[in-house]
């Protein structure tokens, strides 16, 4: 039997809708790019007879040129695939059909099923919403088709580009690329093929546009065949996981499990849209799914699941599978901590490409639940991999500039009479990156990002070292490259240890074989994740990270002591020293930390995990938090003054509106500072006679002025204080996740806290449960949800002593885990060792989550912009 590929079920499905998307222009949100690059989807997309695949978001008016030939129409068919709500894309879609005027089919397959349309608050389409939709864009076209050929009539005789204009962000910029379009400069061939085009789209604006809109639910990001996250511009993955109460700690993250009813009875938006496309991601694949659930918000997404199910499921043939749904609130102490894994390391080194657009704005007339935030941003899964850096040499610089030589000779062979201009700027834009070197113009020409799933020589690269450690991922990579070397028969003289991969070894390789393009075409997997690698491995950021690493160490092993007086100093010192280093970068004209030193918003990261800490060791050491009074206090105004010296370093959710106020102080500080040193130089000879008679009345004013200072300093320092008390008592909530979240309470988990013997290793919730279940142990709070014919078979059949027993999920061969709130690389590597440890080979397990967290993510969602605090 066939194993269990998420990729491939990814692929088959896009397989499945081959009819619908040959010989179209293909349009893709944000959400849908990155799924389909993970998945390595284009060039089965192009086999499939797209004509020109593009981004919705950022469309162009020379998107309808981009399939154009001699023996050709232009498109008549177009295609979106959405990650979103209809409601959502709607204006997108509207938009590409404006631009795409001779469009006579549009097909819109959005990831988002029709009962979740319904059941989403914000959501105006109803149960039949594929259908109401359908009639919907269809009317707004036709009404927007209408408008302009009114303008046309109105402005007859006027540019192509004011005909019909759309009041949307960024459309003016499409009006150049018209003008360059229409120039008399372009070749005529290209000019007559335009007019004859743009004359057979006035003559068929007024047929009938036909819209069909269909689920496509497989749009997910599969970093393996066996390991998956959800695409961060997505509707599902965006969608608040819960309302702000007491219980909740950010809309990013389920609530805390505590077994009282939330404040009001509506699910979160993010519970409904996960249940779904949790379910149907099970019908793609063929599995039927026995639902075990770990935490509140995951029983209720099992709940919703299990009411989808129907009698219709029991008949198919399906591969029996378990699914466990597990709450990220469970675990937050080993997103927090900087483990050791090369992923990790990578996507927390890596910088991110920008968001295409927010739909916050989109949401403002529609119905939200109470105290609900309108939207939630994540951090892109799509990572800028900065080739250019890495290759930034004299030789590259030669291959550079010969490609900018070689467009210049297409130019003068393409129009000789005419490109002077175009060549002249082409010079110039030469002249400007040998002479000014914009790093903005080189990241657009070489940047890469991962590619997981394409096959480069047969080797998935980035499946491979997703489980692997910092050092072993590092000598899989350098032993490709040798690899690939070889292969290339190139010959690189570098000092190579065996067991040991370093920057300097690795770096010489990657620019032999990108030194020529047909190399760099051949092994673009390669040199694209070995750049990764030695982003993750300079000096700069190996130091940061290692240093994370030292402190959280530390802390694990202090927070074992028999008091928390010890783990509290620890925590003060780290606080202290960060604003040391924050200081040494103020004098020194840098904000950053220098390298292997940790900054202000690390120290409370590190202050996050040790309040954890301190909640799991000492839950009885204050009436409030983990700590005495006395031990809390001095932490308080070590955080007070690490503020007041350098407000720079801690641009925090909680001091928003503060700011301003904390550098102004700062400057008034160091000018009377300034004013005291100059005064002992001031010479008594300065001083007019006609003033002596003043200084009694300026006496009275400077004490005034000094009152009024003295009290806003106060006013200051009290409003920062009561900031710091509120960050604190947030810190207390963190330390309660162990008393108050009910899976937690009877210690079963945190009595296998330390699995190998190692003082310093510990081991995430995921292991433990894992371990656990694979050993068919019990798991306090595990709940199981019954199907419609199990609760038939238990409550029917139950009176004939017929009722089923409750099946283990150690008994699947297909297990699934899913952690609503998002998963990390260290977790993956550590549920195969638990796999691996049970000696179950036949169980095939797959790990998914709501996305790729991040010890900067966690900071954002529990300090951040994206925090209830």
């Amino acid at each position: 039997m066939a194993l269990v590929d998420v990729t491939k079920s990814c692929l088959d499905s896009i397989s499945q809708i081959s009819e619908h998307i040959e010989g179209s222009v293909l349009y893709l949100d944000a959400g849908s790019t990155q799924s389909f690059q993970f998945m390595g989807a284009f060039p089965l997309l192009l086999n499939h007879g797209v004509r020109a695949v593009c981004s919705l978001e950022n469309m162009c008016s020379l998107d309808t040129v981009v399939d154009w030939n001699a023996n050709s129409d232009p498109g008549r068919k177009v295609v979106v695939i959405t990650s979103r709500l209809l409601s959502d894309a709607h204006r997108y879609i509207l938009r590409c059909l404006s631009t795409h005027q001779a469009v006579r089919c549009c097909t819109v397959f959005t990831s988002i099923s029709e009962v979740a349309h319904s059941a989403y608050a914000d959501s105006p389409l109803g149960t039949d919403a594929f259908h109401e939709y359908e009639s919907l864009l269809v009317q707004d076209y036709e009404e927007l088709v209408r408008k302009g050929k009114e303008n046309s009539r109105q402005t007859e005789g006027s540019n192509l580009k004011d005909e019909t204009k759309l009041e949307d962000e960024g459309w003016s910029r499409l009006a150049s690329s018209e003008e360059d379009l229409s120039r008399p400069e372009a070749s005529s061939r290209a000019r007559d093929f335009i007019e004859e085009n743009l004359i057979a789209d006035t003559e068929d604006v007024g047929k009938k546009l036909i819209v069909s809109v269909h689920h496509f639910p497989m749009i997910l990001c599969p970093f393996s065949p066996r390991v998956f996250v959800l695409p961060s511009e997505g509707s599902v993955g965006e969608a608040y996981l819960s309302v702000e109460h007491e219980d909740a700690l950010s809309p990013g993250l389920p609530p805390l499990s505590t077994g009282l009813p939330s404040d009001g009875d509506d699910i979160p938006p993010g519970a409904t849209l996960t249940a779904n496309f949790l379910y149907h991601l099970a019908a793609k694949m063929d599995l039927k799914m026995e639902i075990f659930s770990l935490g509140g918000l995951s029983k209720t997404v099992g709940k919703v699941m299990t009411d989808m199910s129907s009698l219709y499921d029991v008949g198919r043939r399906k591969r029996s599978a378990g699914l466990l749904l597990v709450d990220r609130t469970l675990d937050l102490l080993t997103p927090c901590c900087h483990g050791d894994s090369l992923v990790d390391c990578m996507f927390s080194s890596l910088p991110r490409r920008e968001k295409t657009t927010s739909f916050a704005y989109l949401k403002s007339s529609q119905t939200q639940l109470k105290h609900s935030p309108s939207n939630l941003e994540r951090a892109s899964l799509d990572v800028q991999i900065p080739l250019a850096k890495i290759l930034r040499e004299e030789d590259y610089n030669t291959d550079h500039f010969r490609l900018l030589e070689n467009i210049e000779a297409f130019l003068c062979g393409l129009d000789s009479g005419n490109s002077a201009s175009q060549v002249l700027d082409l010079i110039n834009l030469k002249n400007k990156i040998h002479n000014e070197k914009p790093l903005q113009f080189e990241n657009e020409l070489f940047s890469g990002s991962f590619v997981s799933t394409e096959n480069f020589r047969g080797t998935p690269y980035l499946e491979a070292i997703l489980d692997r450690r910092t050092k072993d991922g590092t000598i899989l990579v350098k032993k490709w490259l040798q690899e690939a070397l070889r292969r290339e028969k190139i010959t690189v003289n570098v000092k190579s240890r065996p067991g040991f991969a370093t920057k300097s070894e690795l770096q010489p390789m990657v620019k032999a074989l990108a030194k020529t393009q047909s190399s760099l075409l051949r092994n673009k997997g390669i040199i694209q994740l070995a750049a990764a690698a030695l982003v993750a491995l300079d000096e700069s950021n190996s130091a940061r990270w290692e240093a994370f690493i030292s402190a959280e160490k530390i802390l694990n092993v202090v927070s074992a002591g028999e008091t928390s007086q010890s783990l509290a100093a620890q925590i003060g010192d780290l606080i202290n020293k960060s604003a040391l280093v924050g200081l040494h970068g103020q004098k020194n004209g840098k904000l950053e930390a220098s390298q292997g030193l940790l900054s202000f918003q690390d120290a409370l990261l590190l202050m996050i995990s040790g309040y954890i800490l301190a909640g799991e060791n000492f839950p009885t050491s204050g009436s409030e938090g983990p700590f005495s009074w006395q031990e809390e206090q001095l932490l308080k105004d070590s955080i007070v003054e690490a503020i007041l010296e350098n407000p720079s370093i801690a641009k925090l959710k909680f001091l928003h509106g503060l700011m301003d106020e904390l550098e102004t102080n700062l400057r008034k500080i160091k000018s009377e500072e300034s004013k005291e040193t100059s005064s002992d130089q001031i010479d008594i000879d300065d001083f007019d006679d006609d003033e002596w008679g003043k200084w009694g009345d300026e006496d009275v004013d400077n004490k005034d002025d000094s009152k009024e200072q003295v009290y806003g300093d106060m006013q200051l320092k009290l409003e920062l204080r009561d900031r710091v008390d509120s960050l604190f008592k947030f810190l207390h909530k963190l330390s309660s996740l162990k008393s108050r979240n009910i899976p937690l309470k009877d210690g079963a988990f945190s009595a296998e806290n330390n699995f190998s013997g190692d003082p310093y290793a510990r081991r995430g919730l995921l292991y433990k449960l894992l371990t656990r279940i694979l050993n068919k142990n019990d798991v306090p709070g595990l709940e199981y949800h019954s199907s419609t014919v199990g609760q038939l078979f238990k409550s029917g059949f139950r009176r004939f002593g017929l009722g089923q027993a409750k099946p283990s999920l150690a008994d699947q061969n297909i297990i699934l885990v899913f952690v609503i709130g998002g998963i990390n690389g260290v977790e993956v590597r550590e549920a195969q060792e638990a796999l691996s440890e049970s000696g179950r080979p036949d169980i095939e397990l797959i790990l998914g989550g709501t996305t790729l967290l991040t010890p900067d993510d966690m900071l954002d969602l529990l300090l951040g912009k994206s925090s209830y605090f």
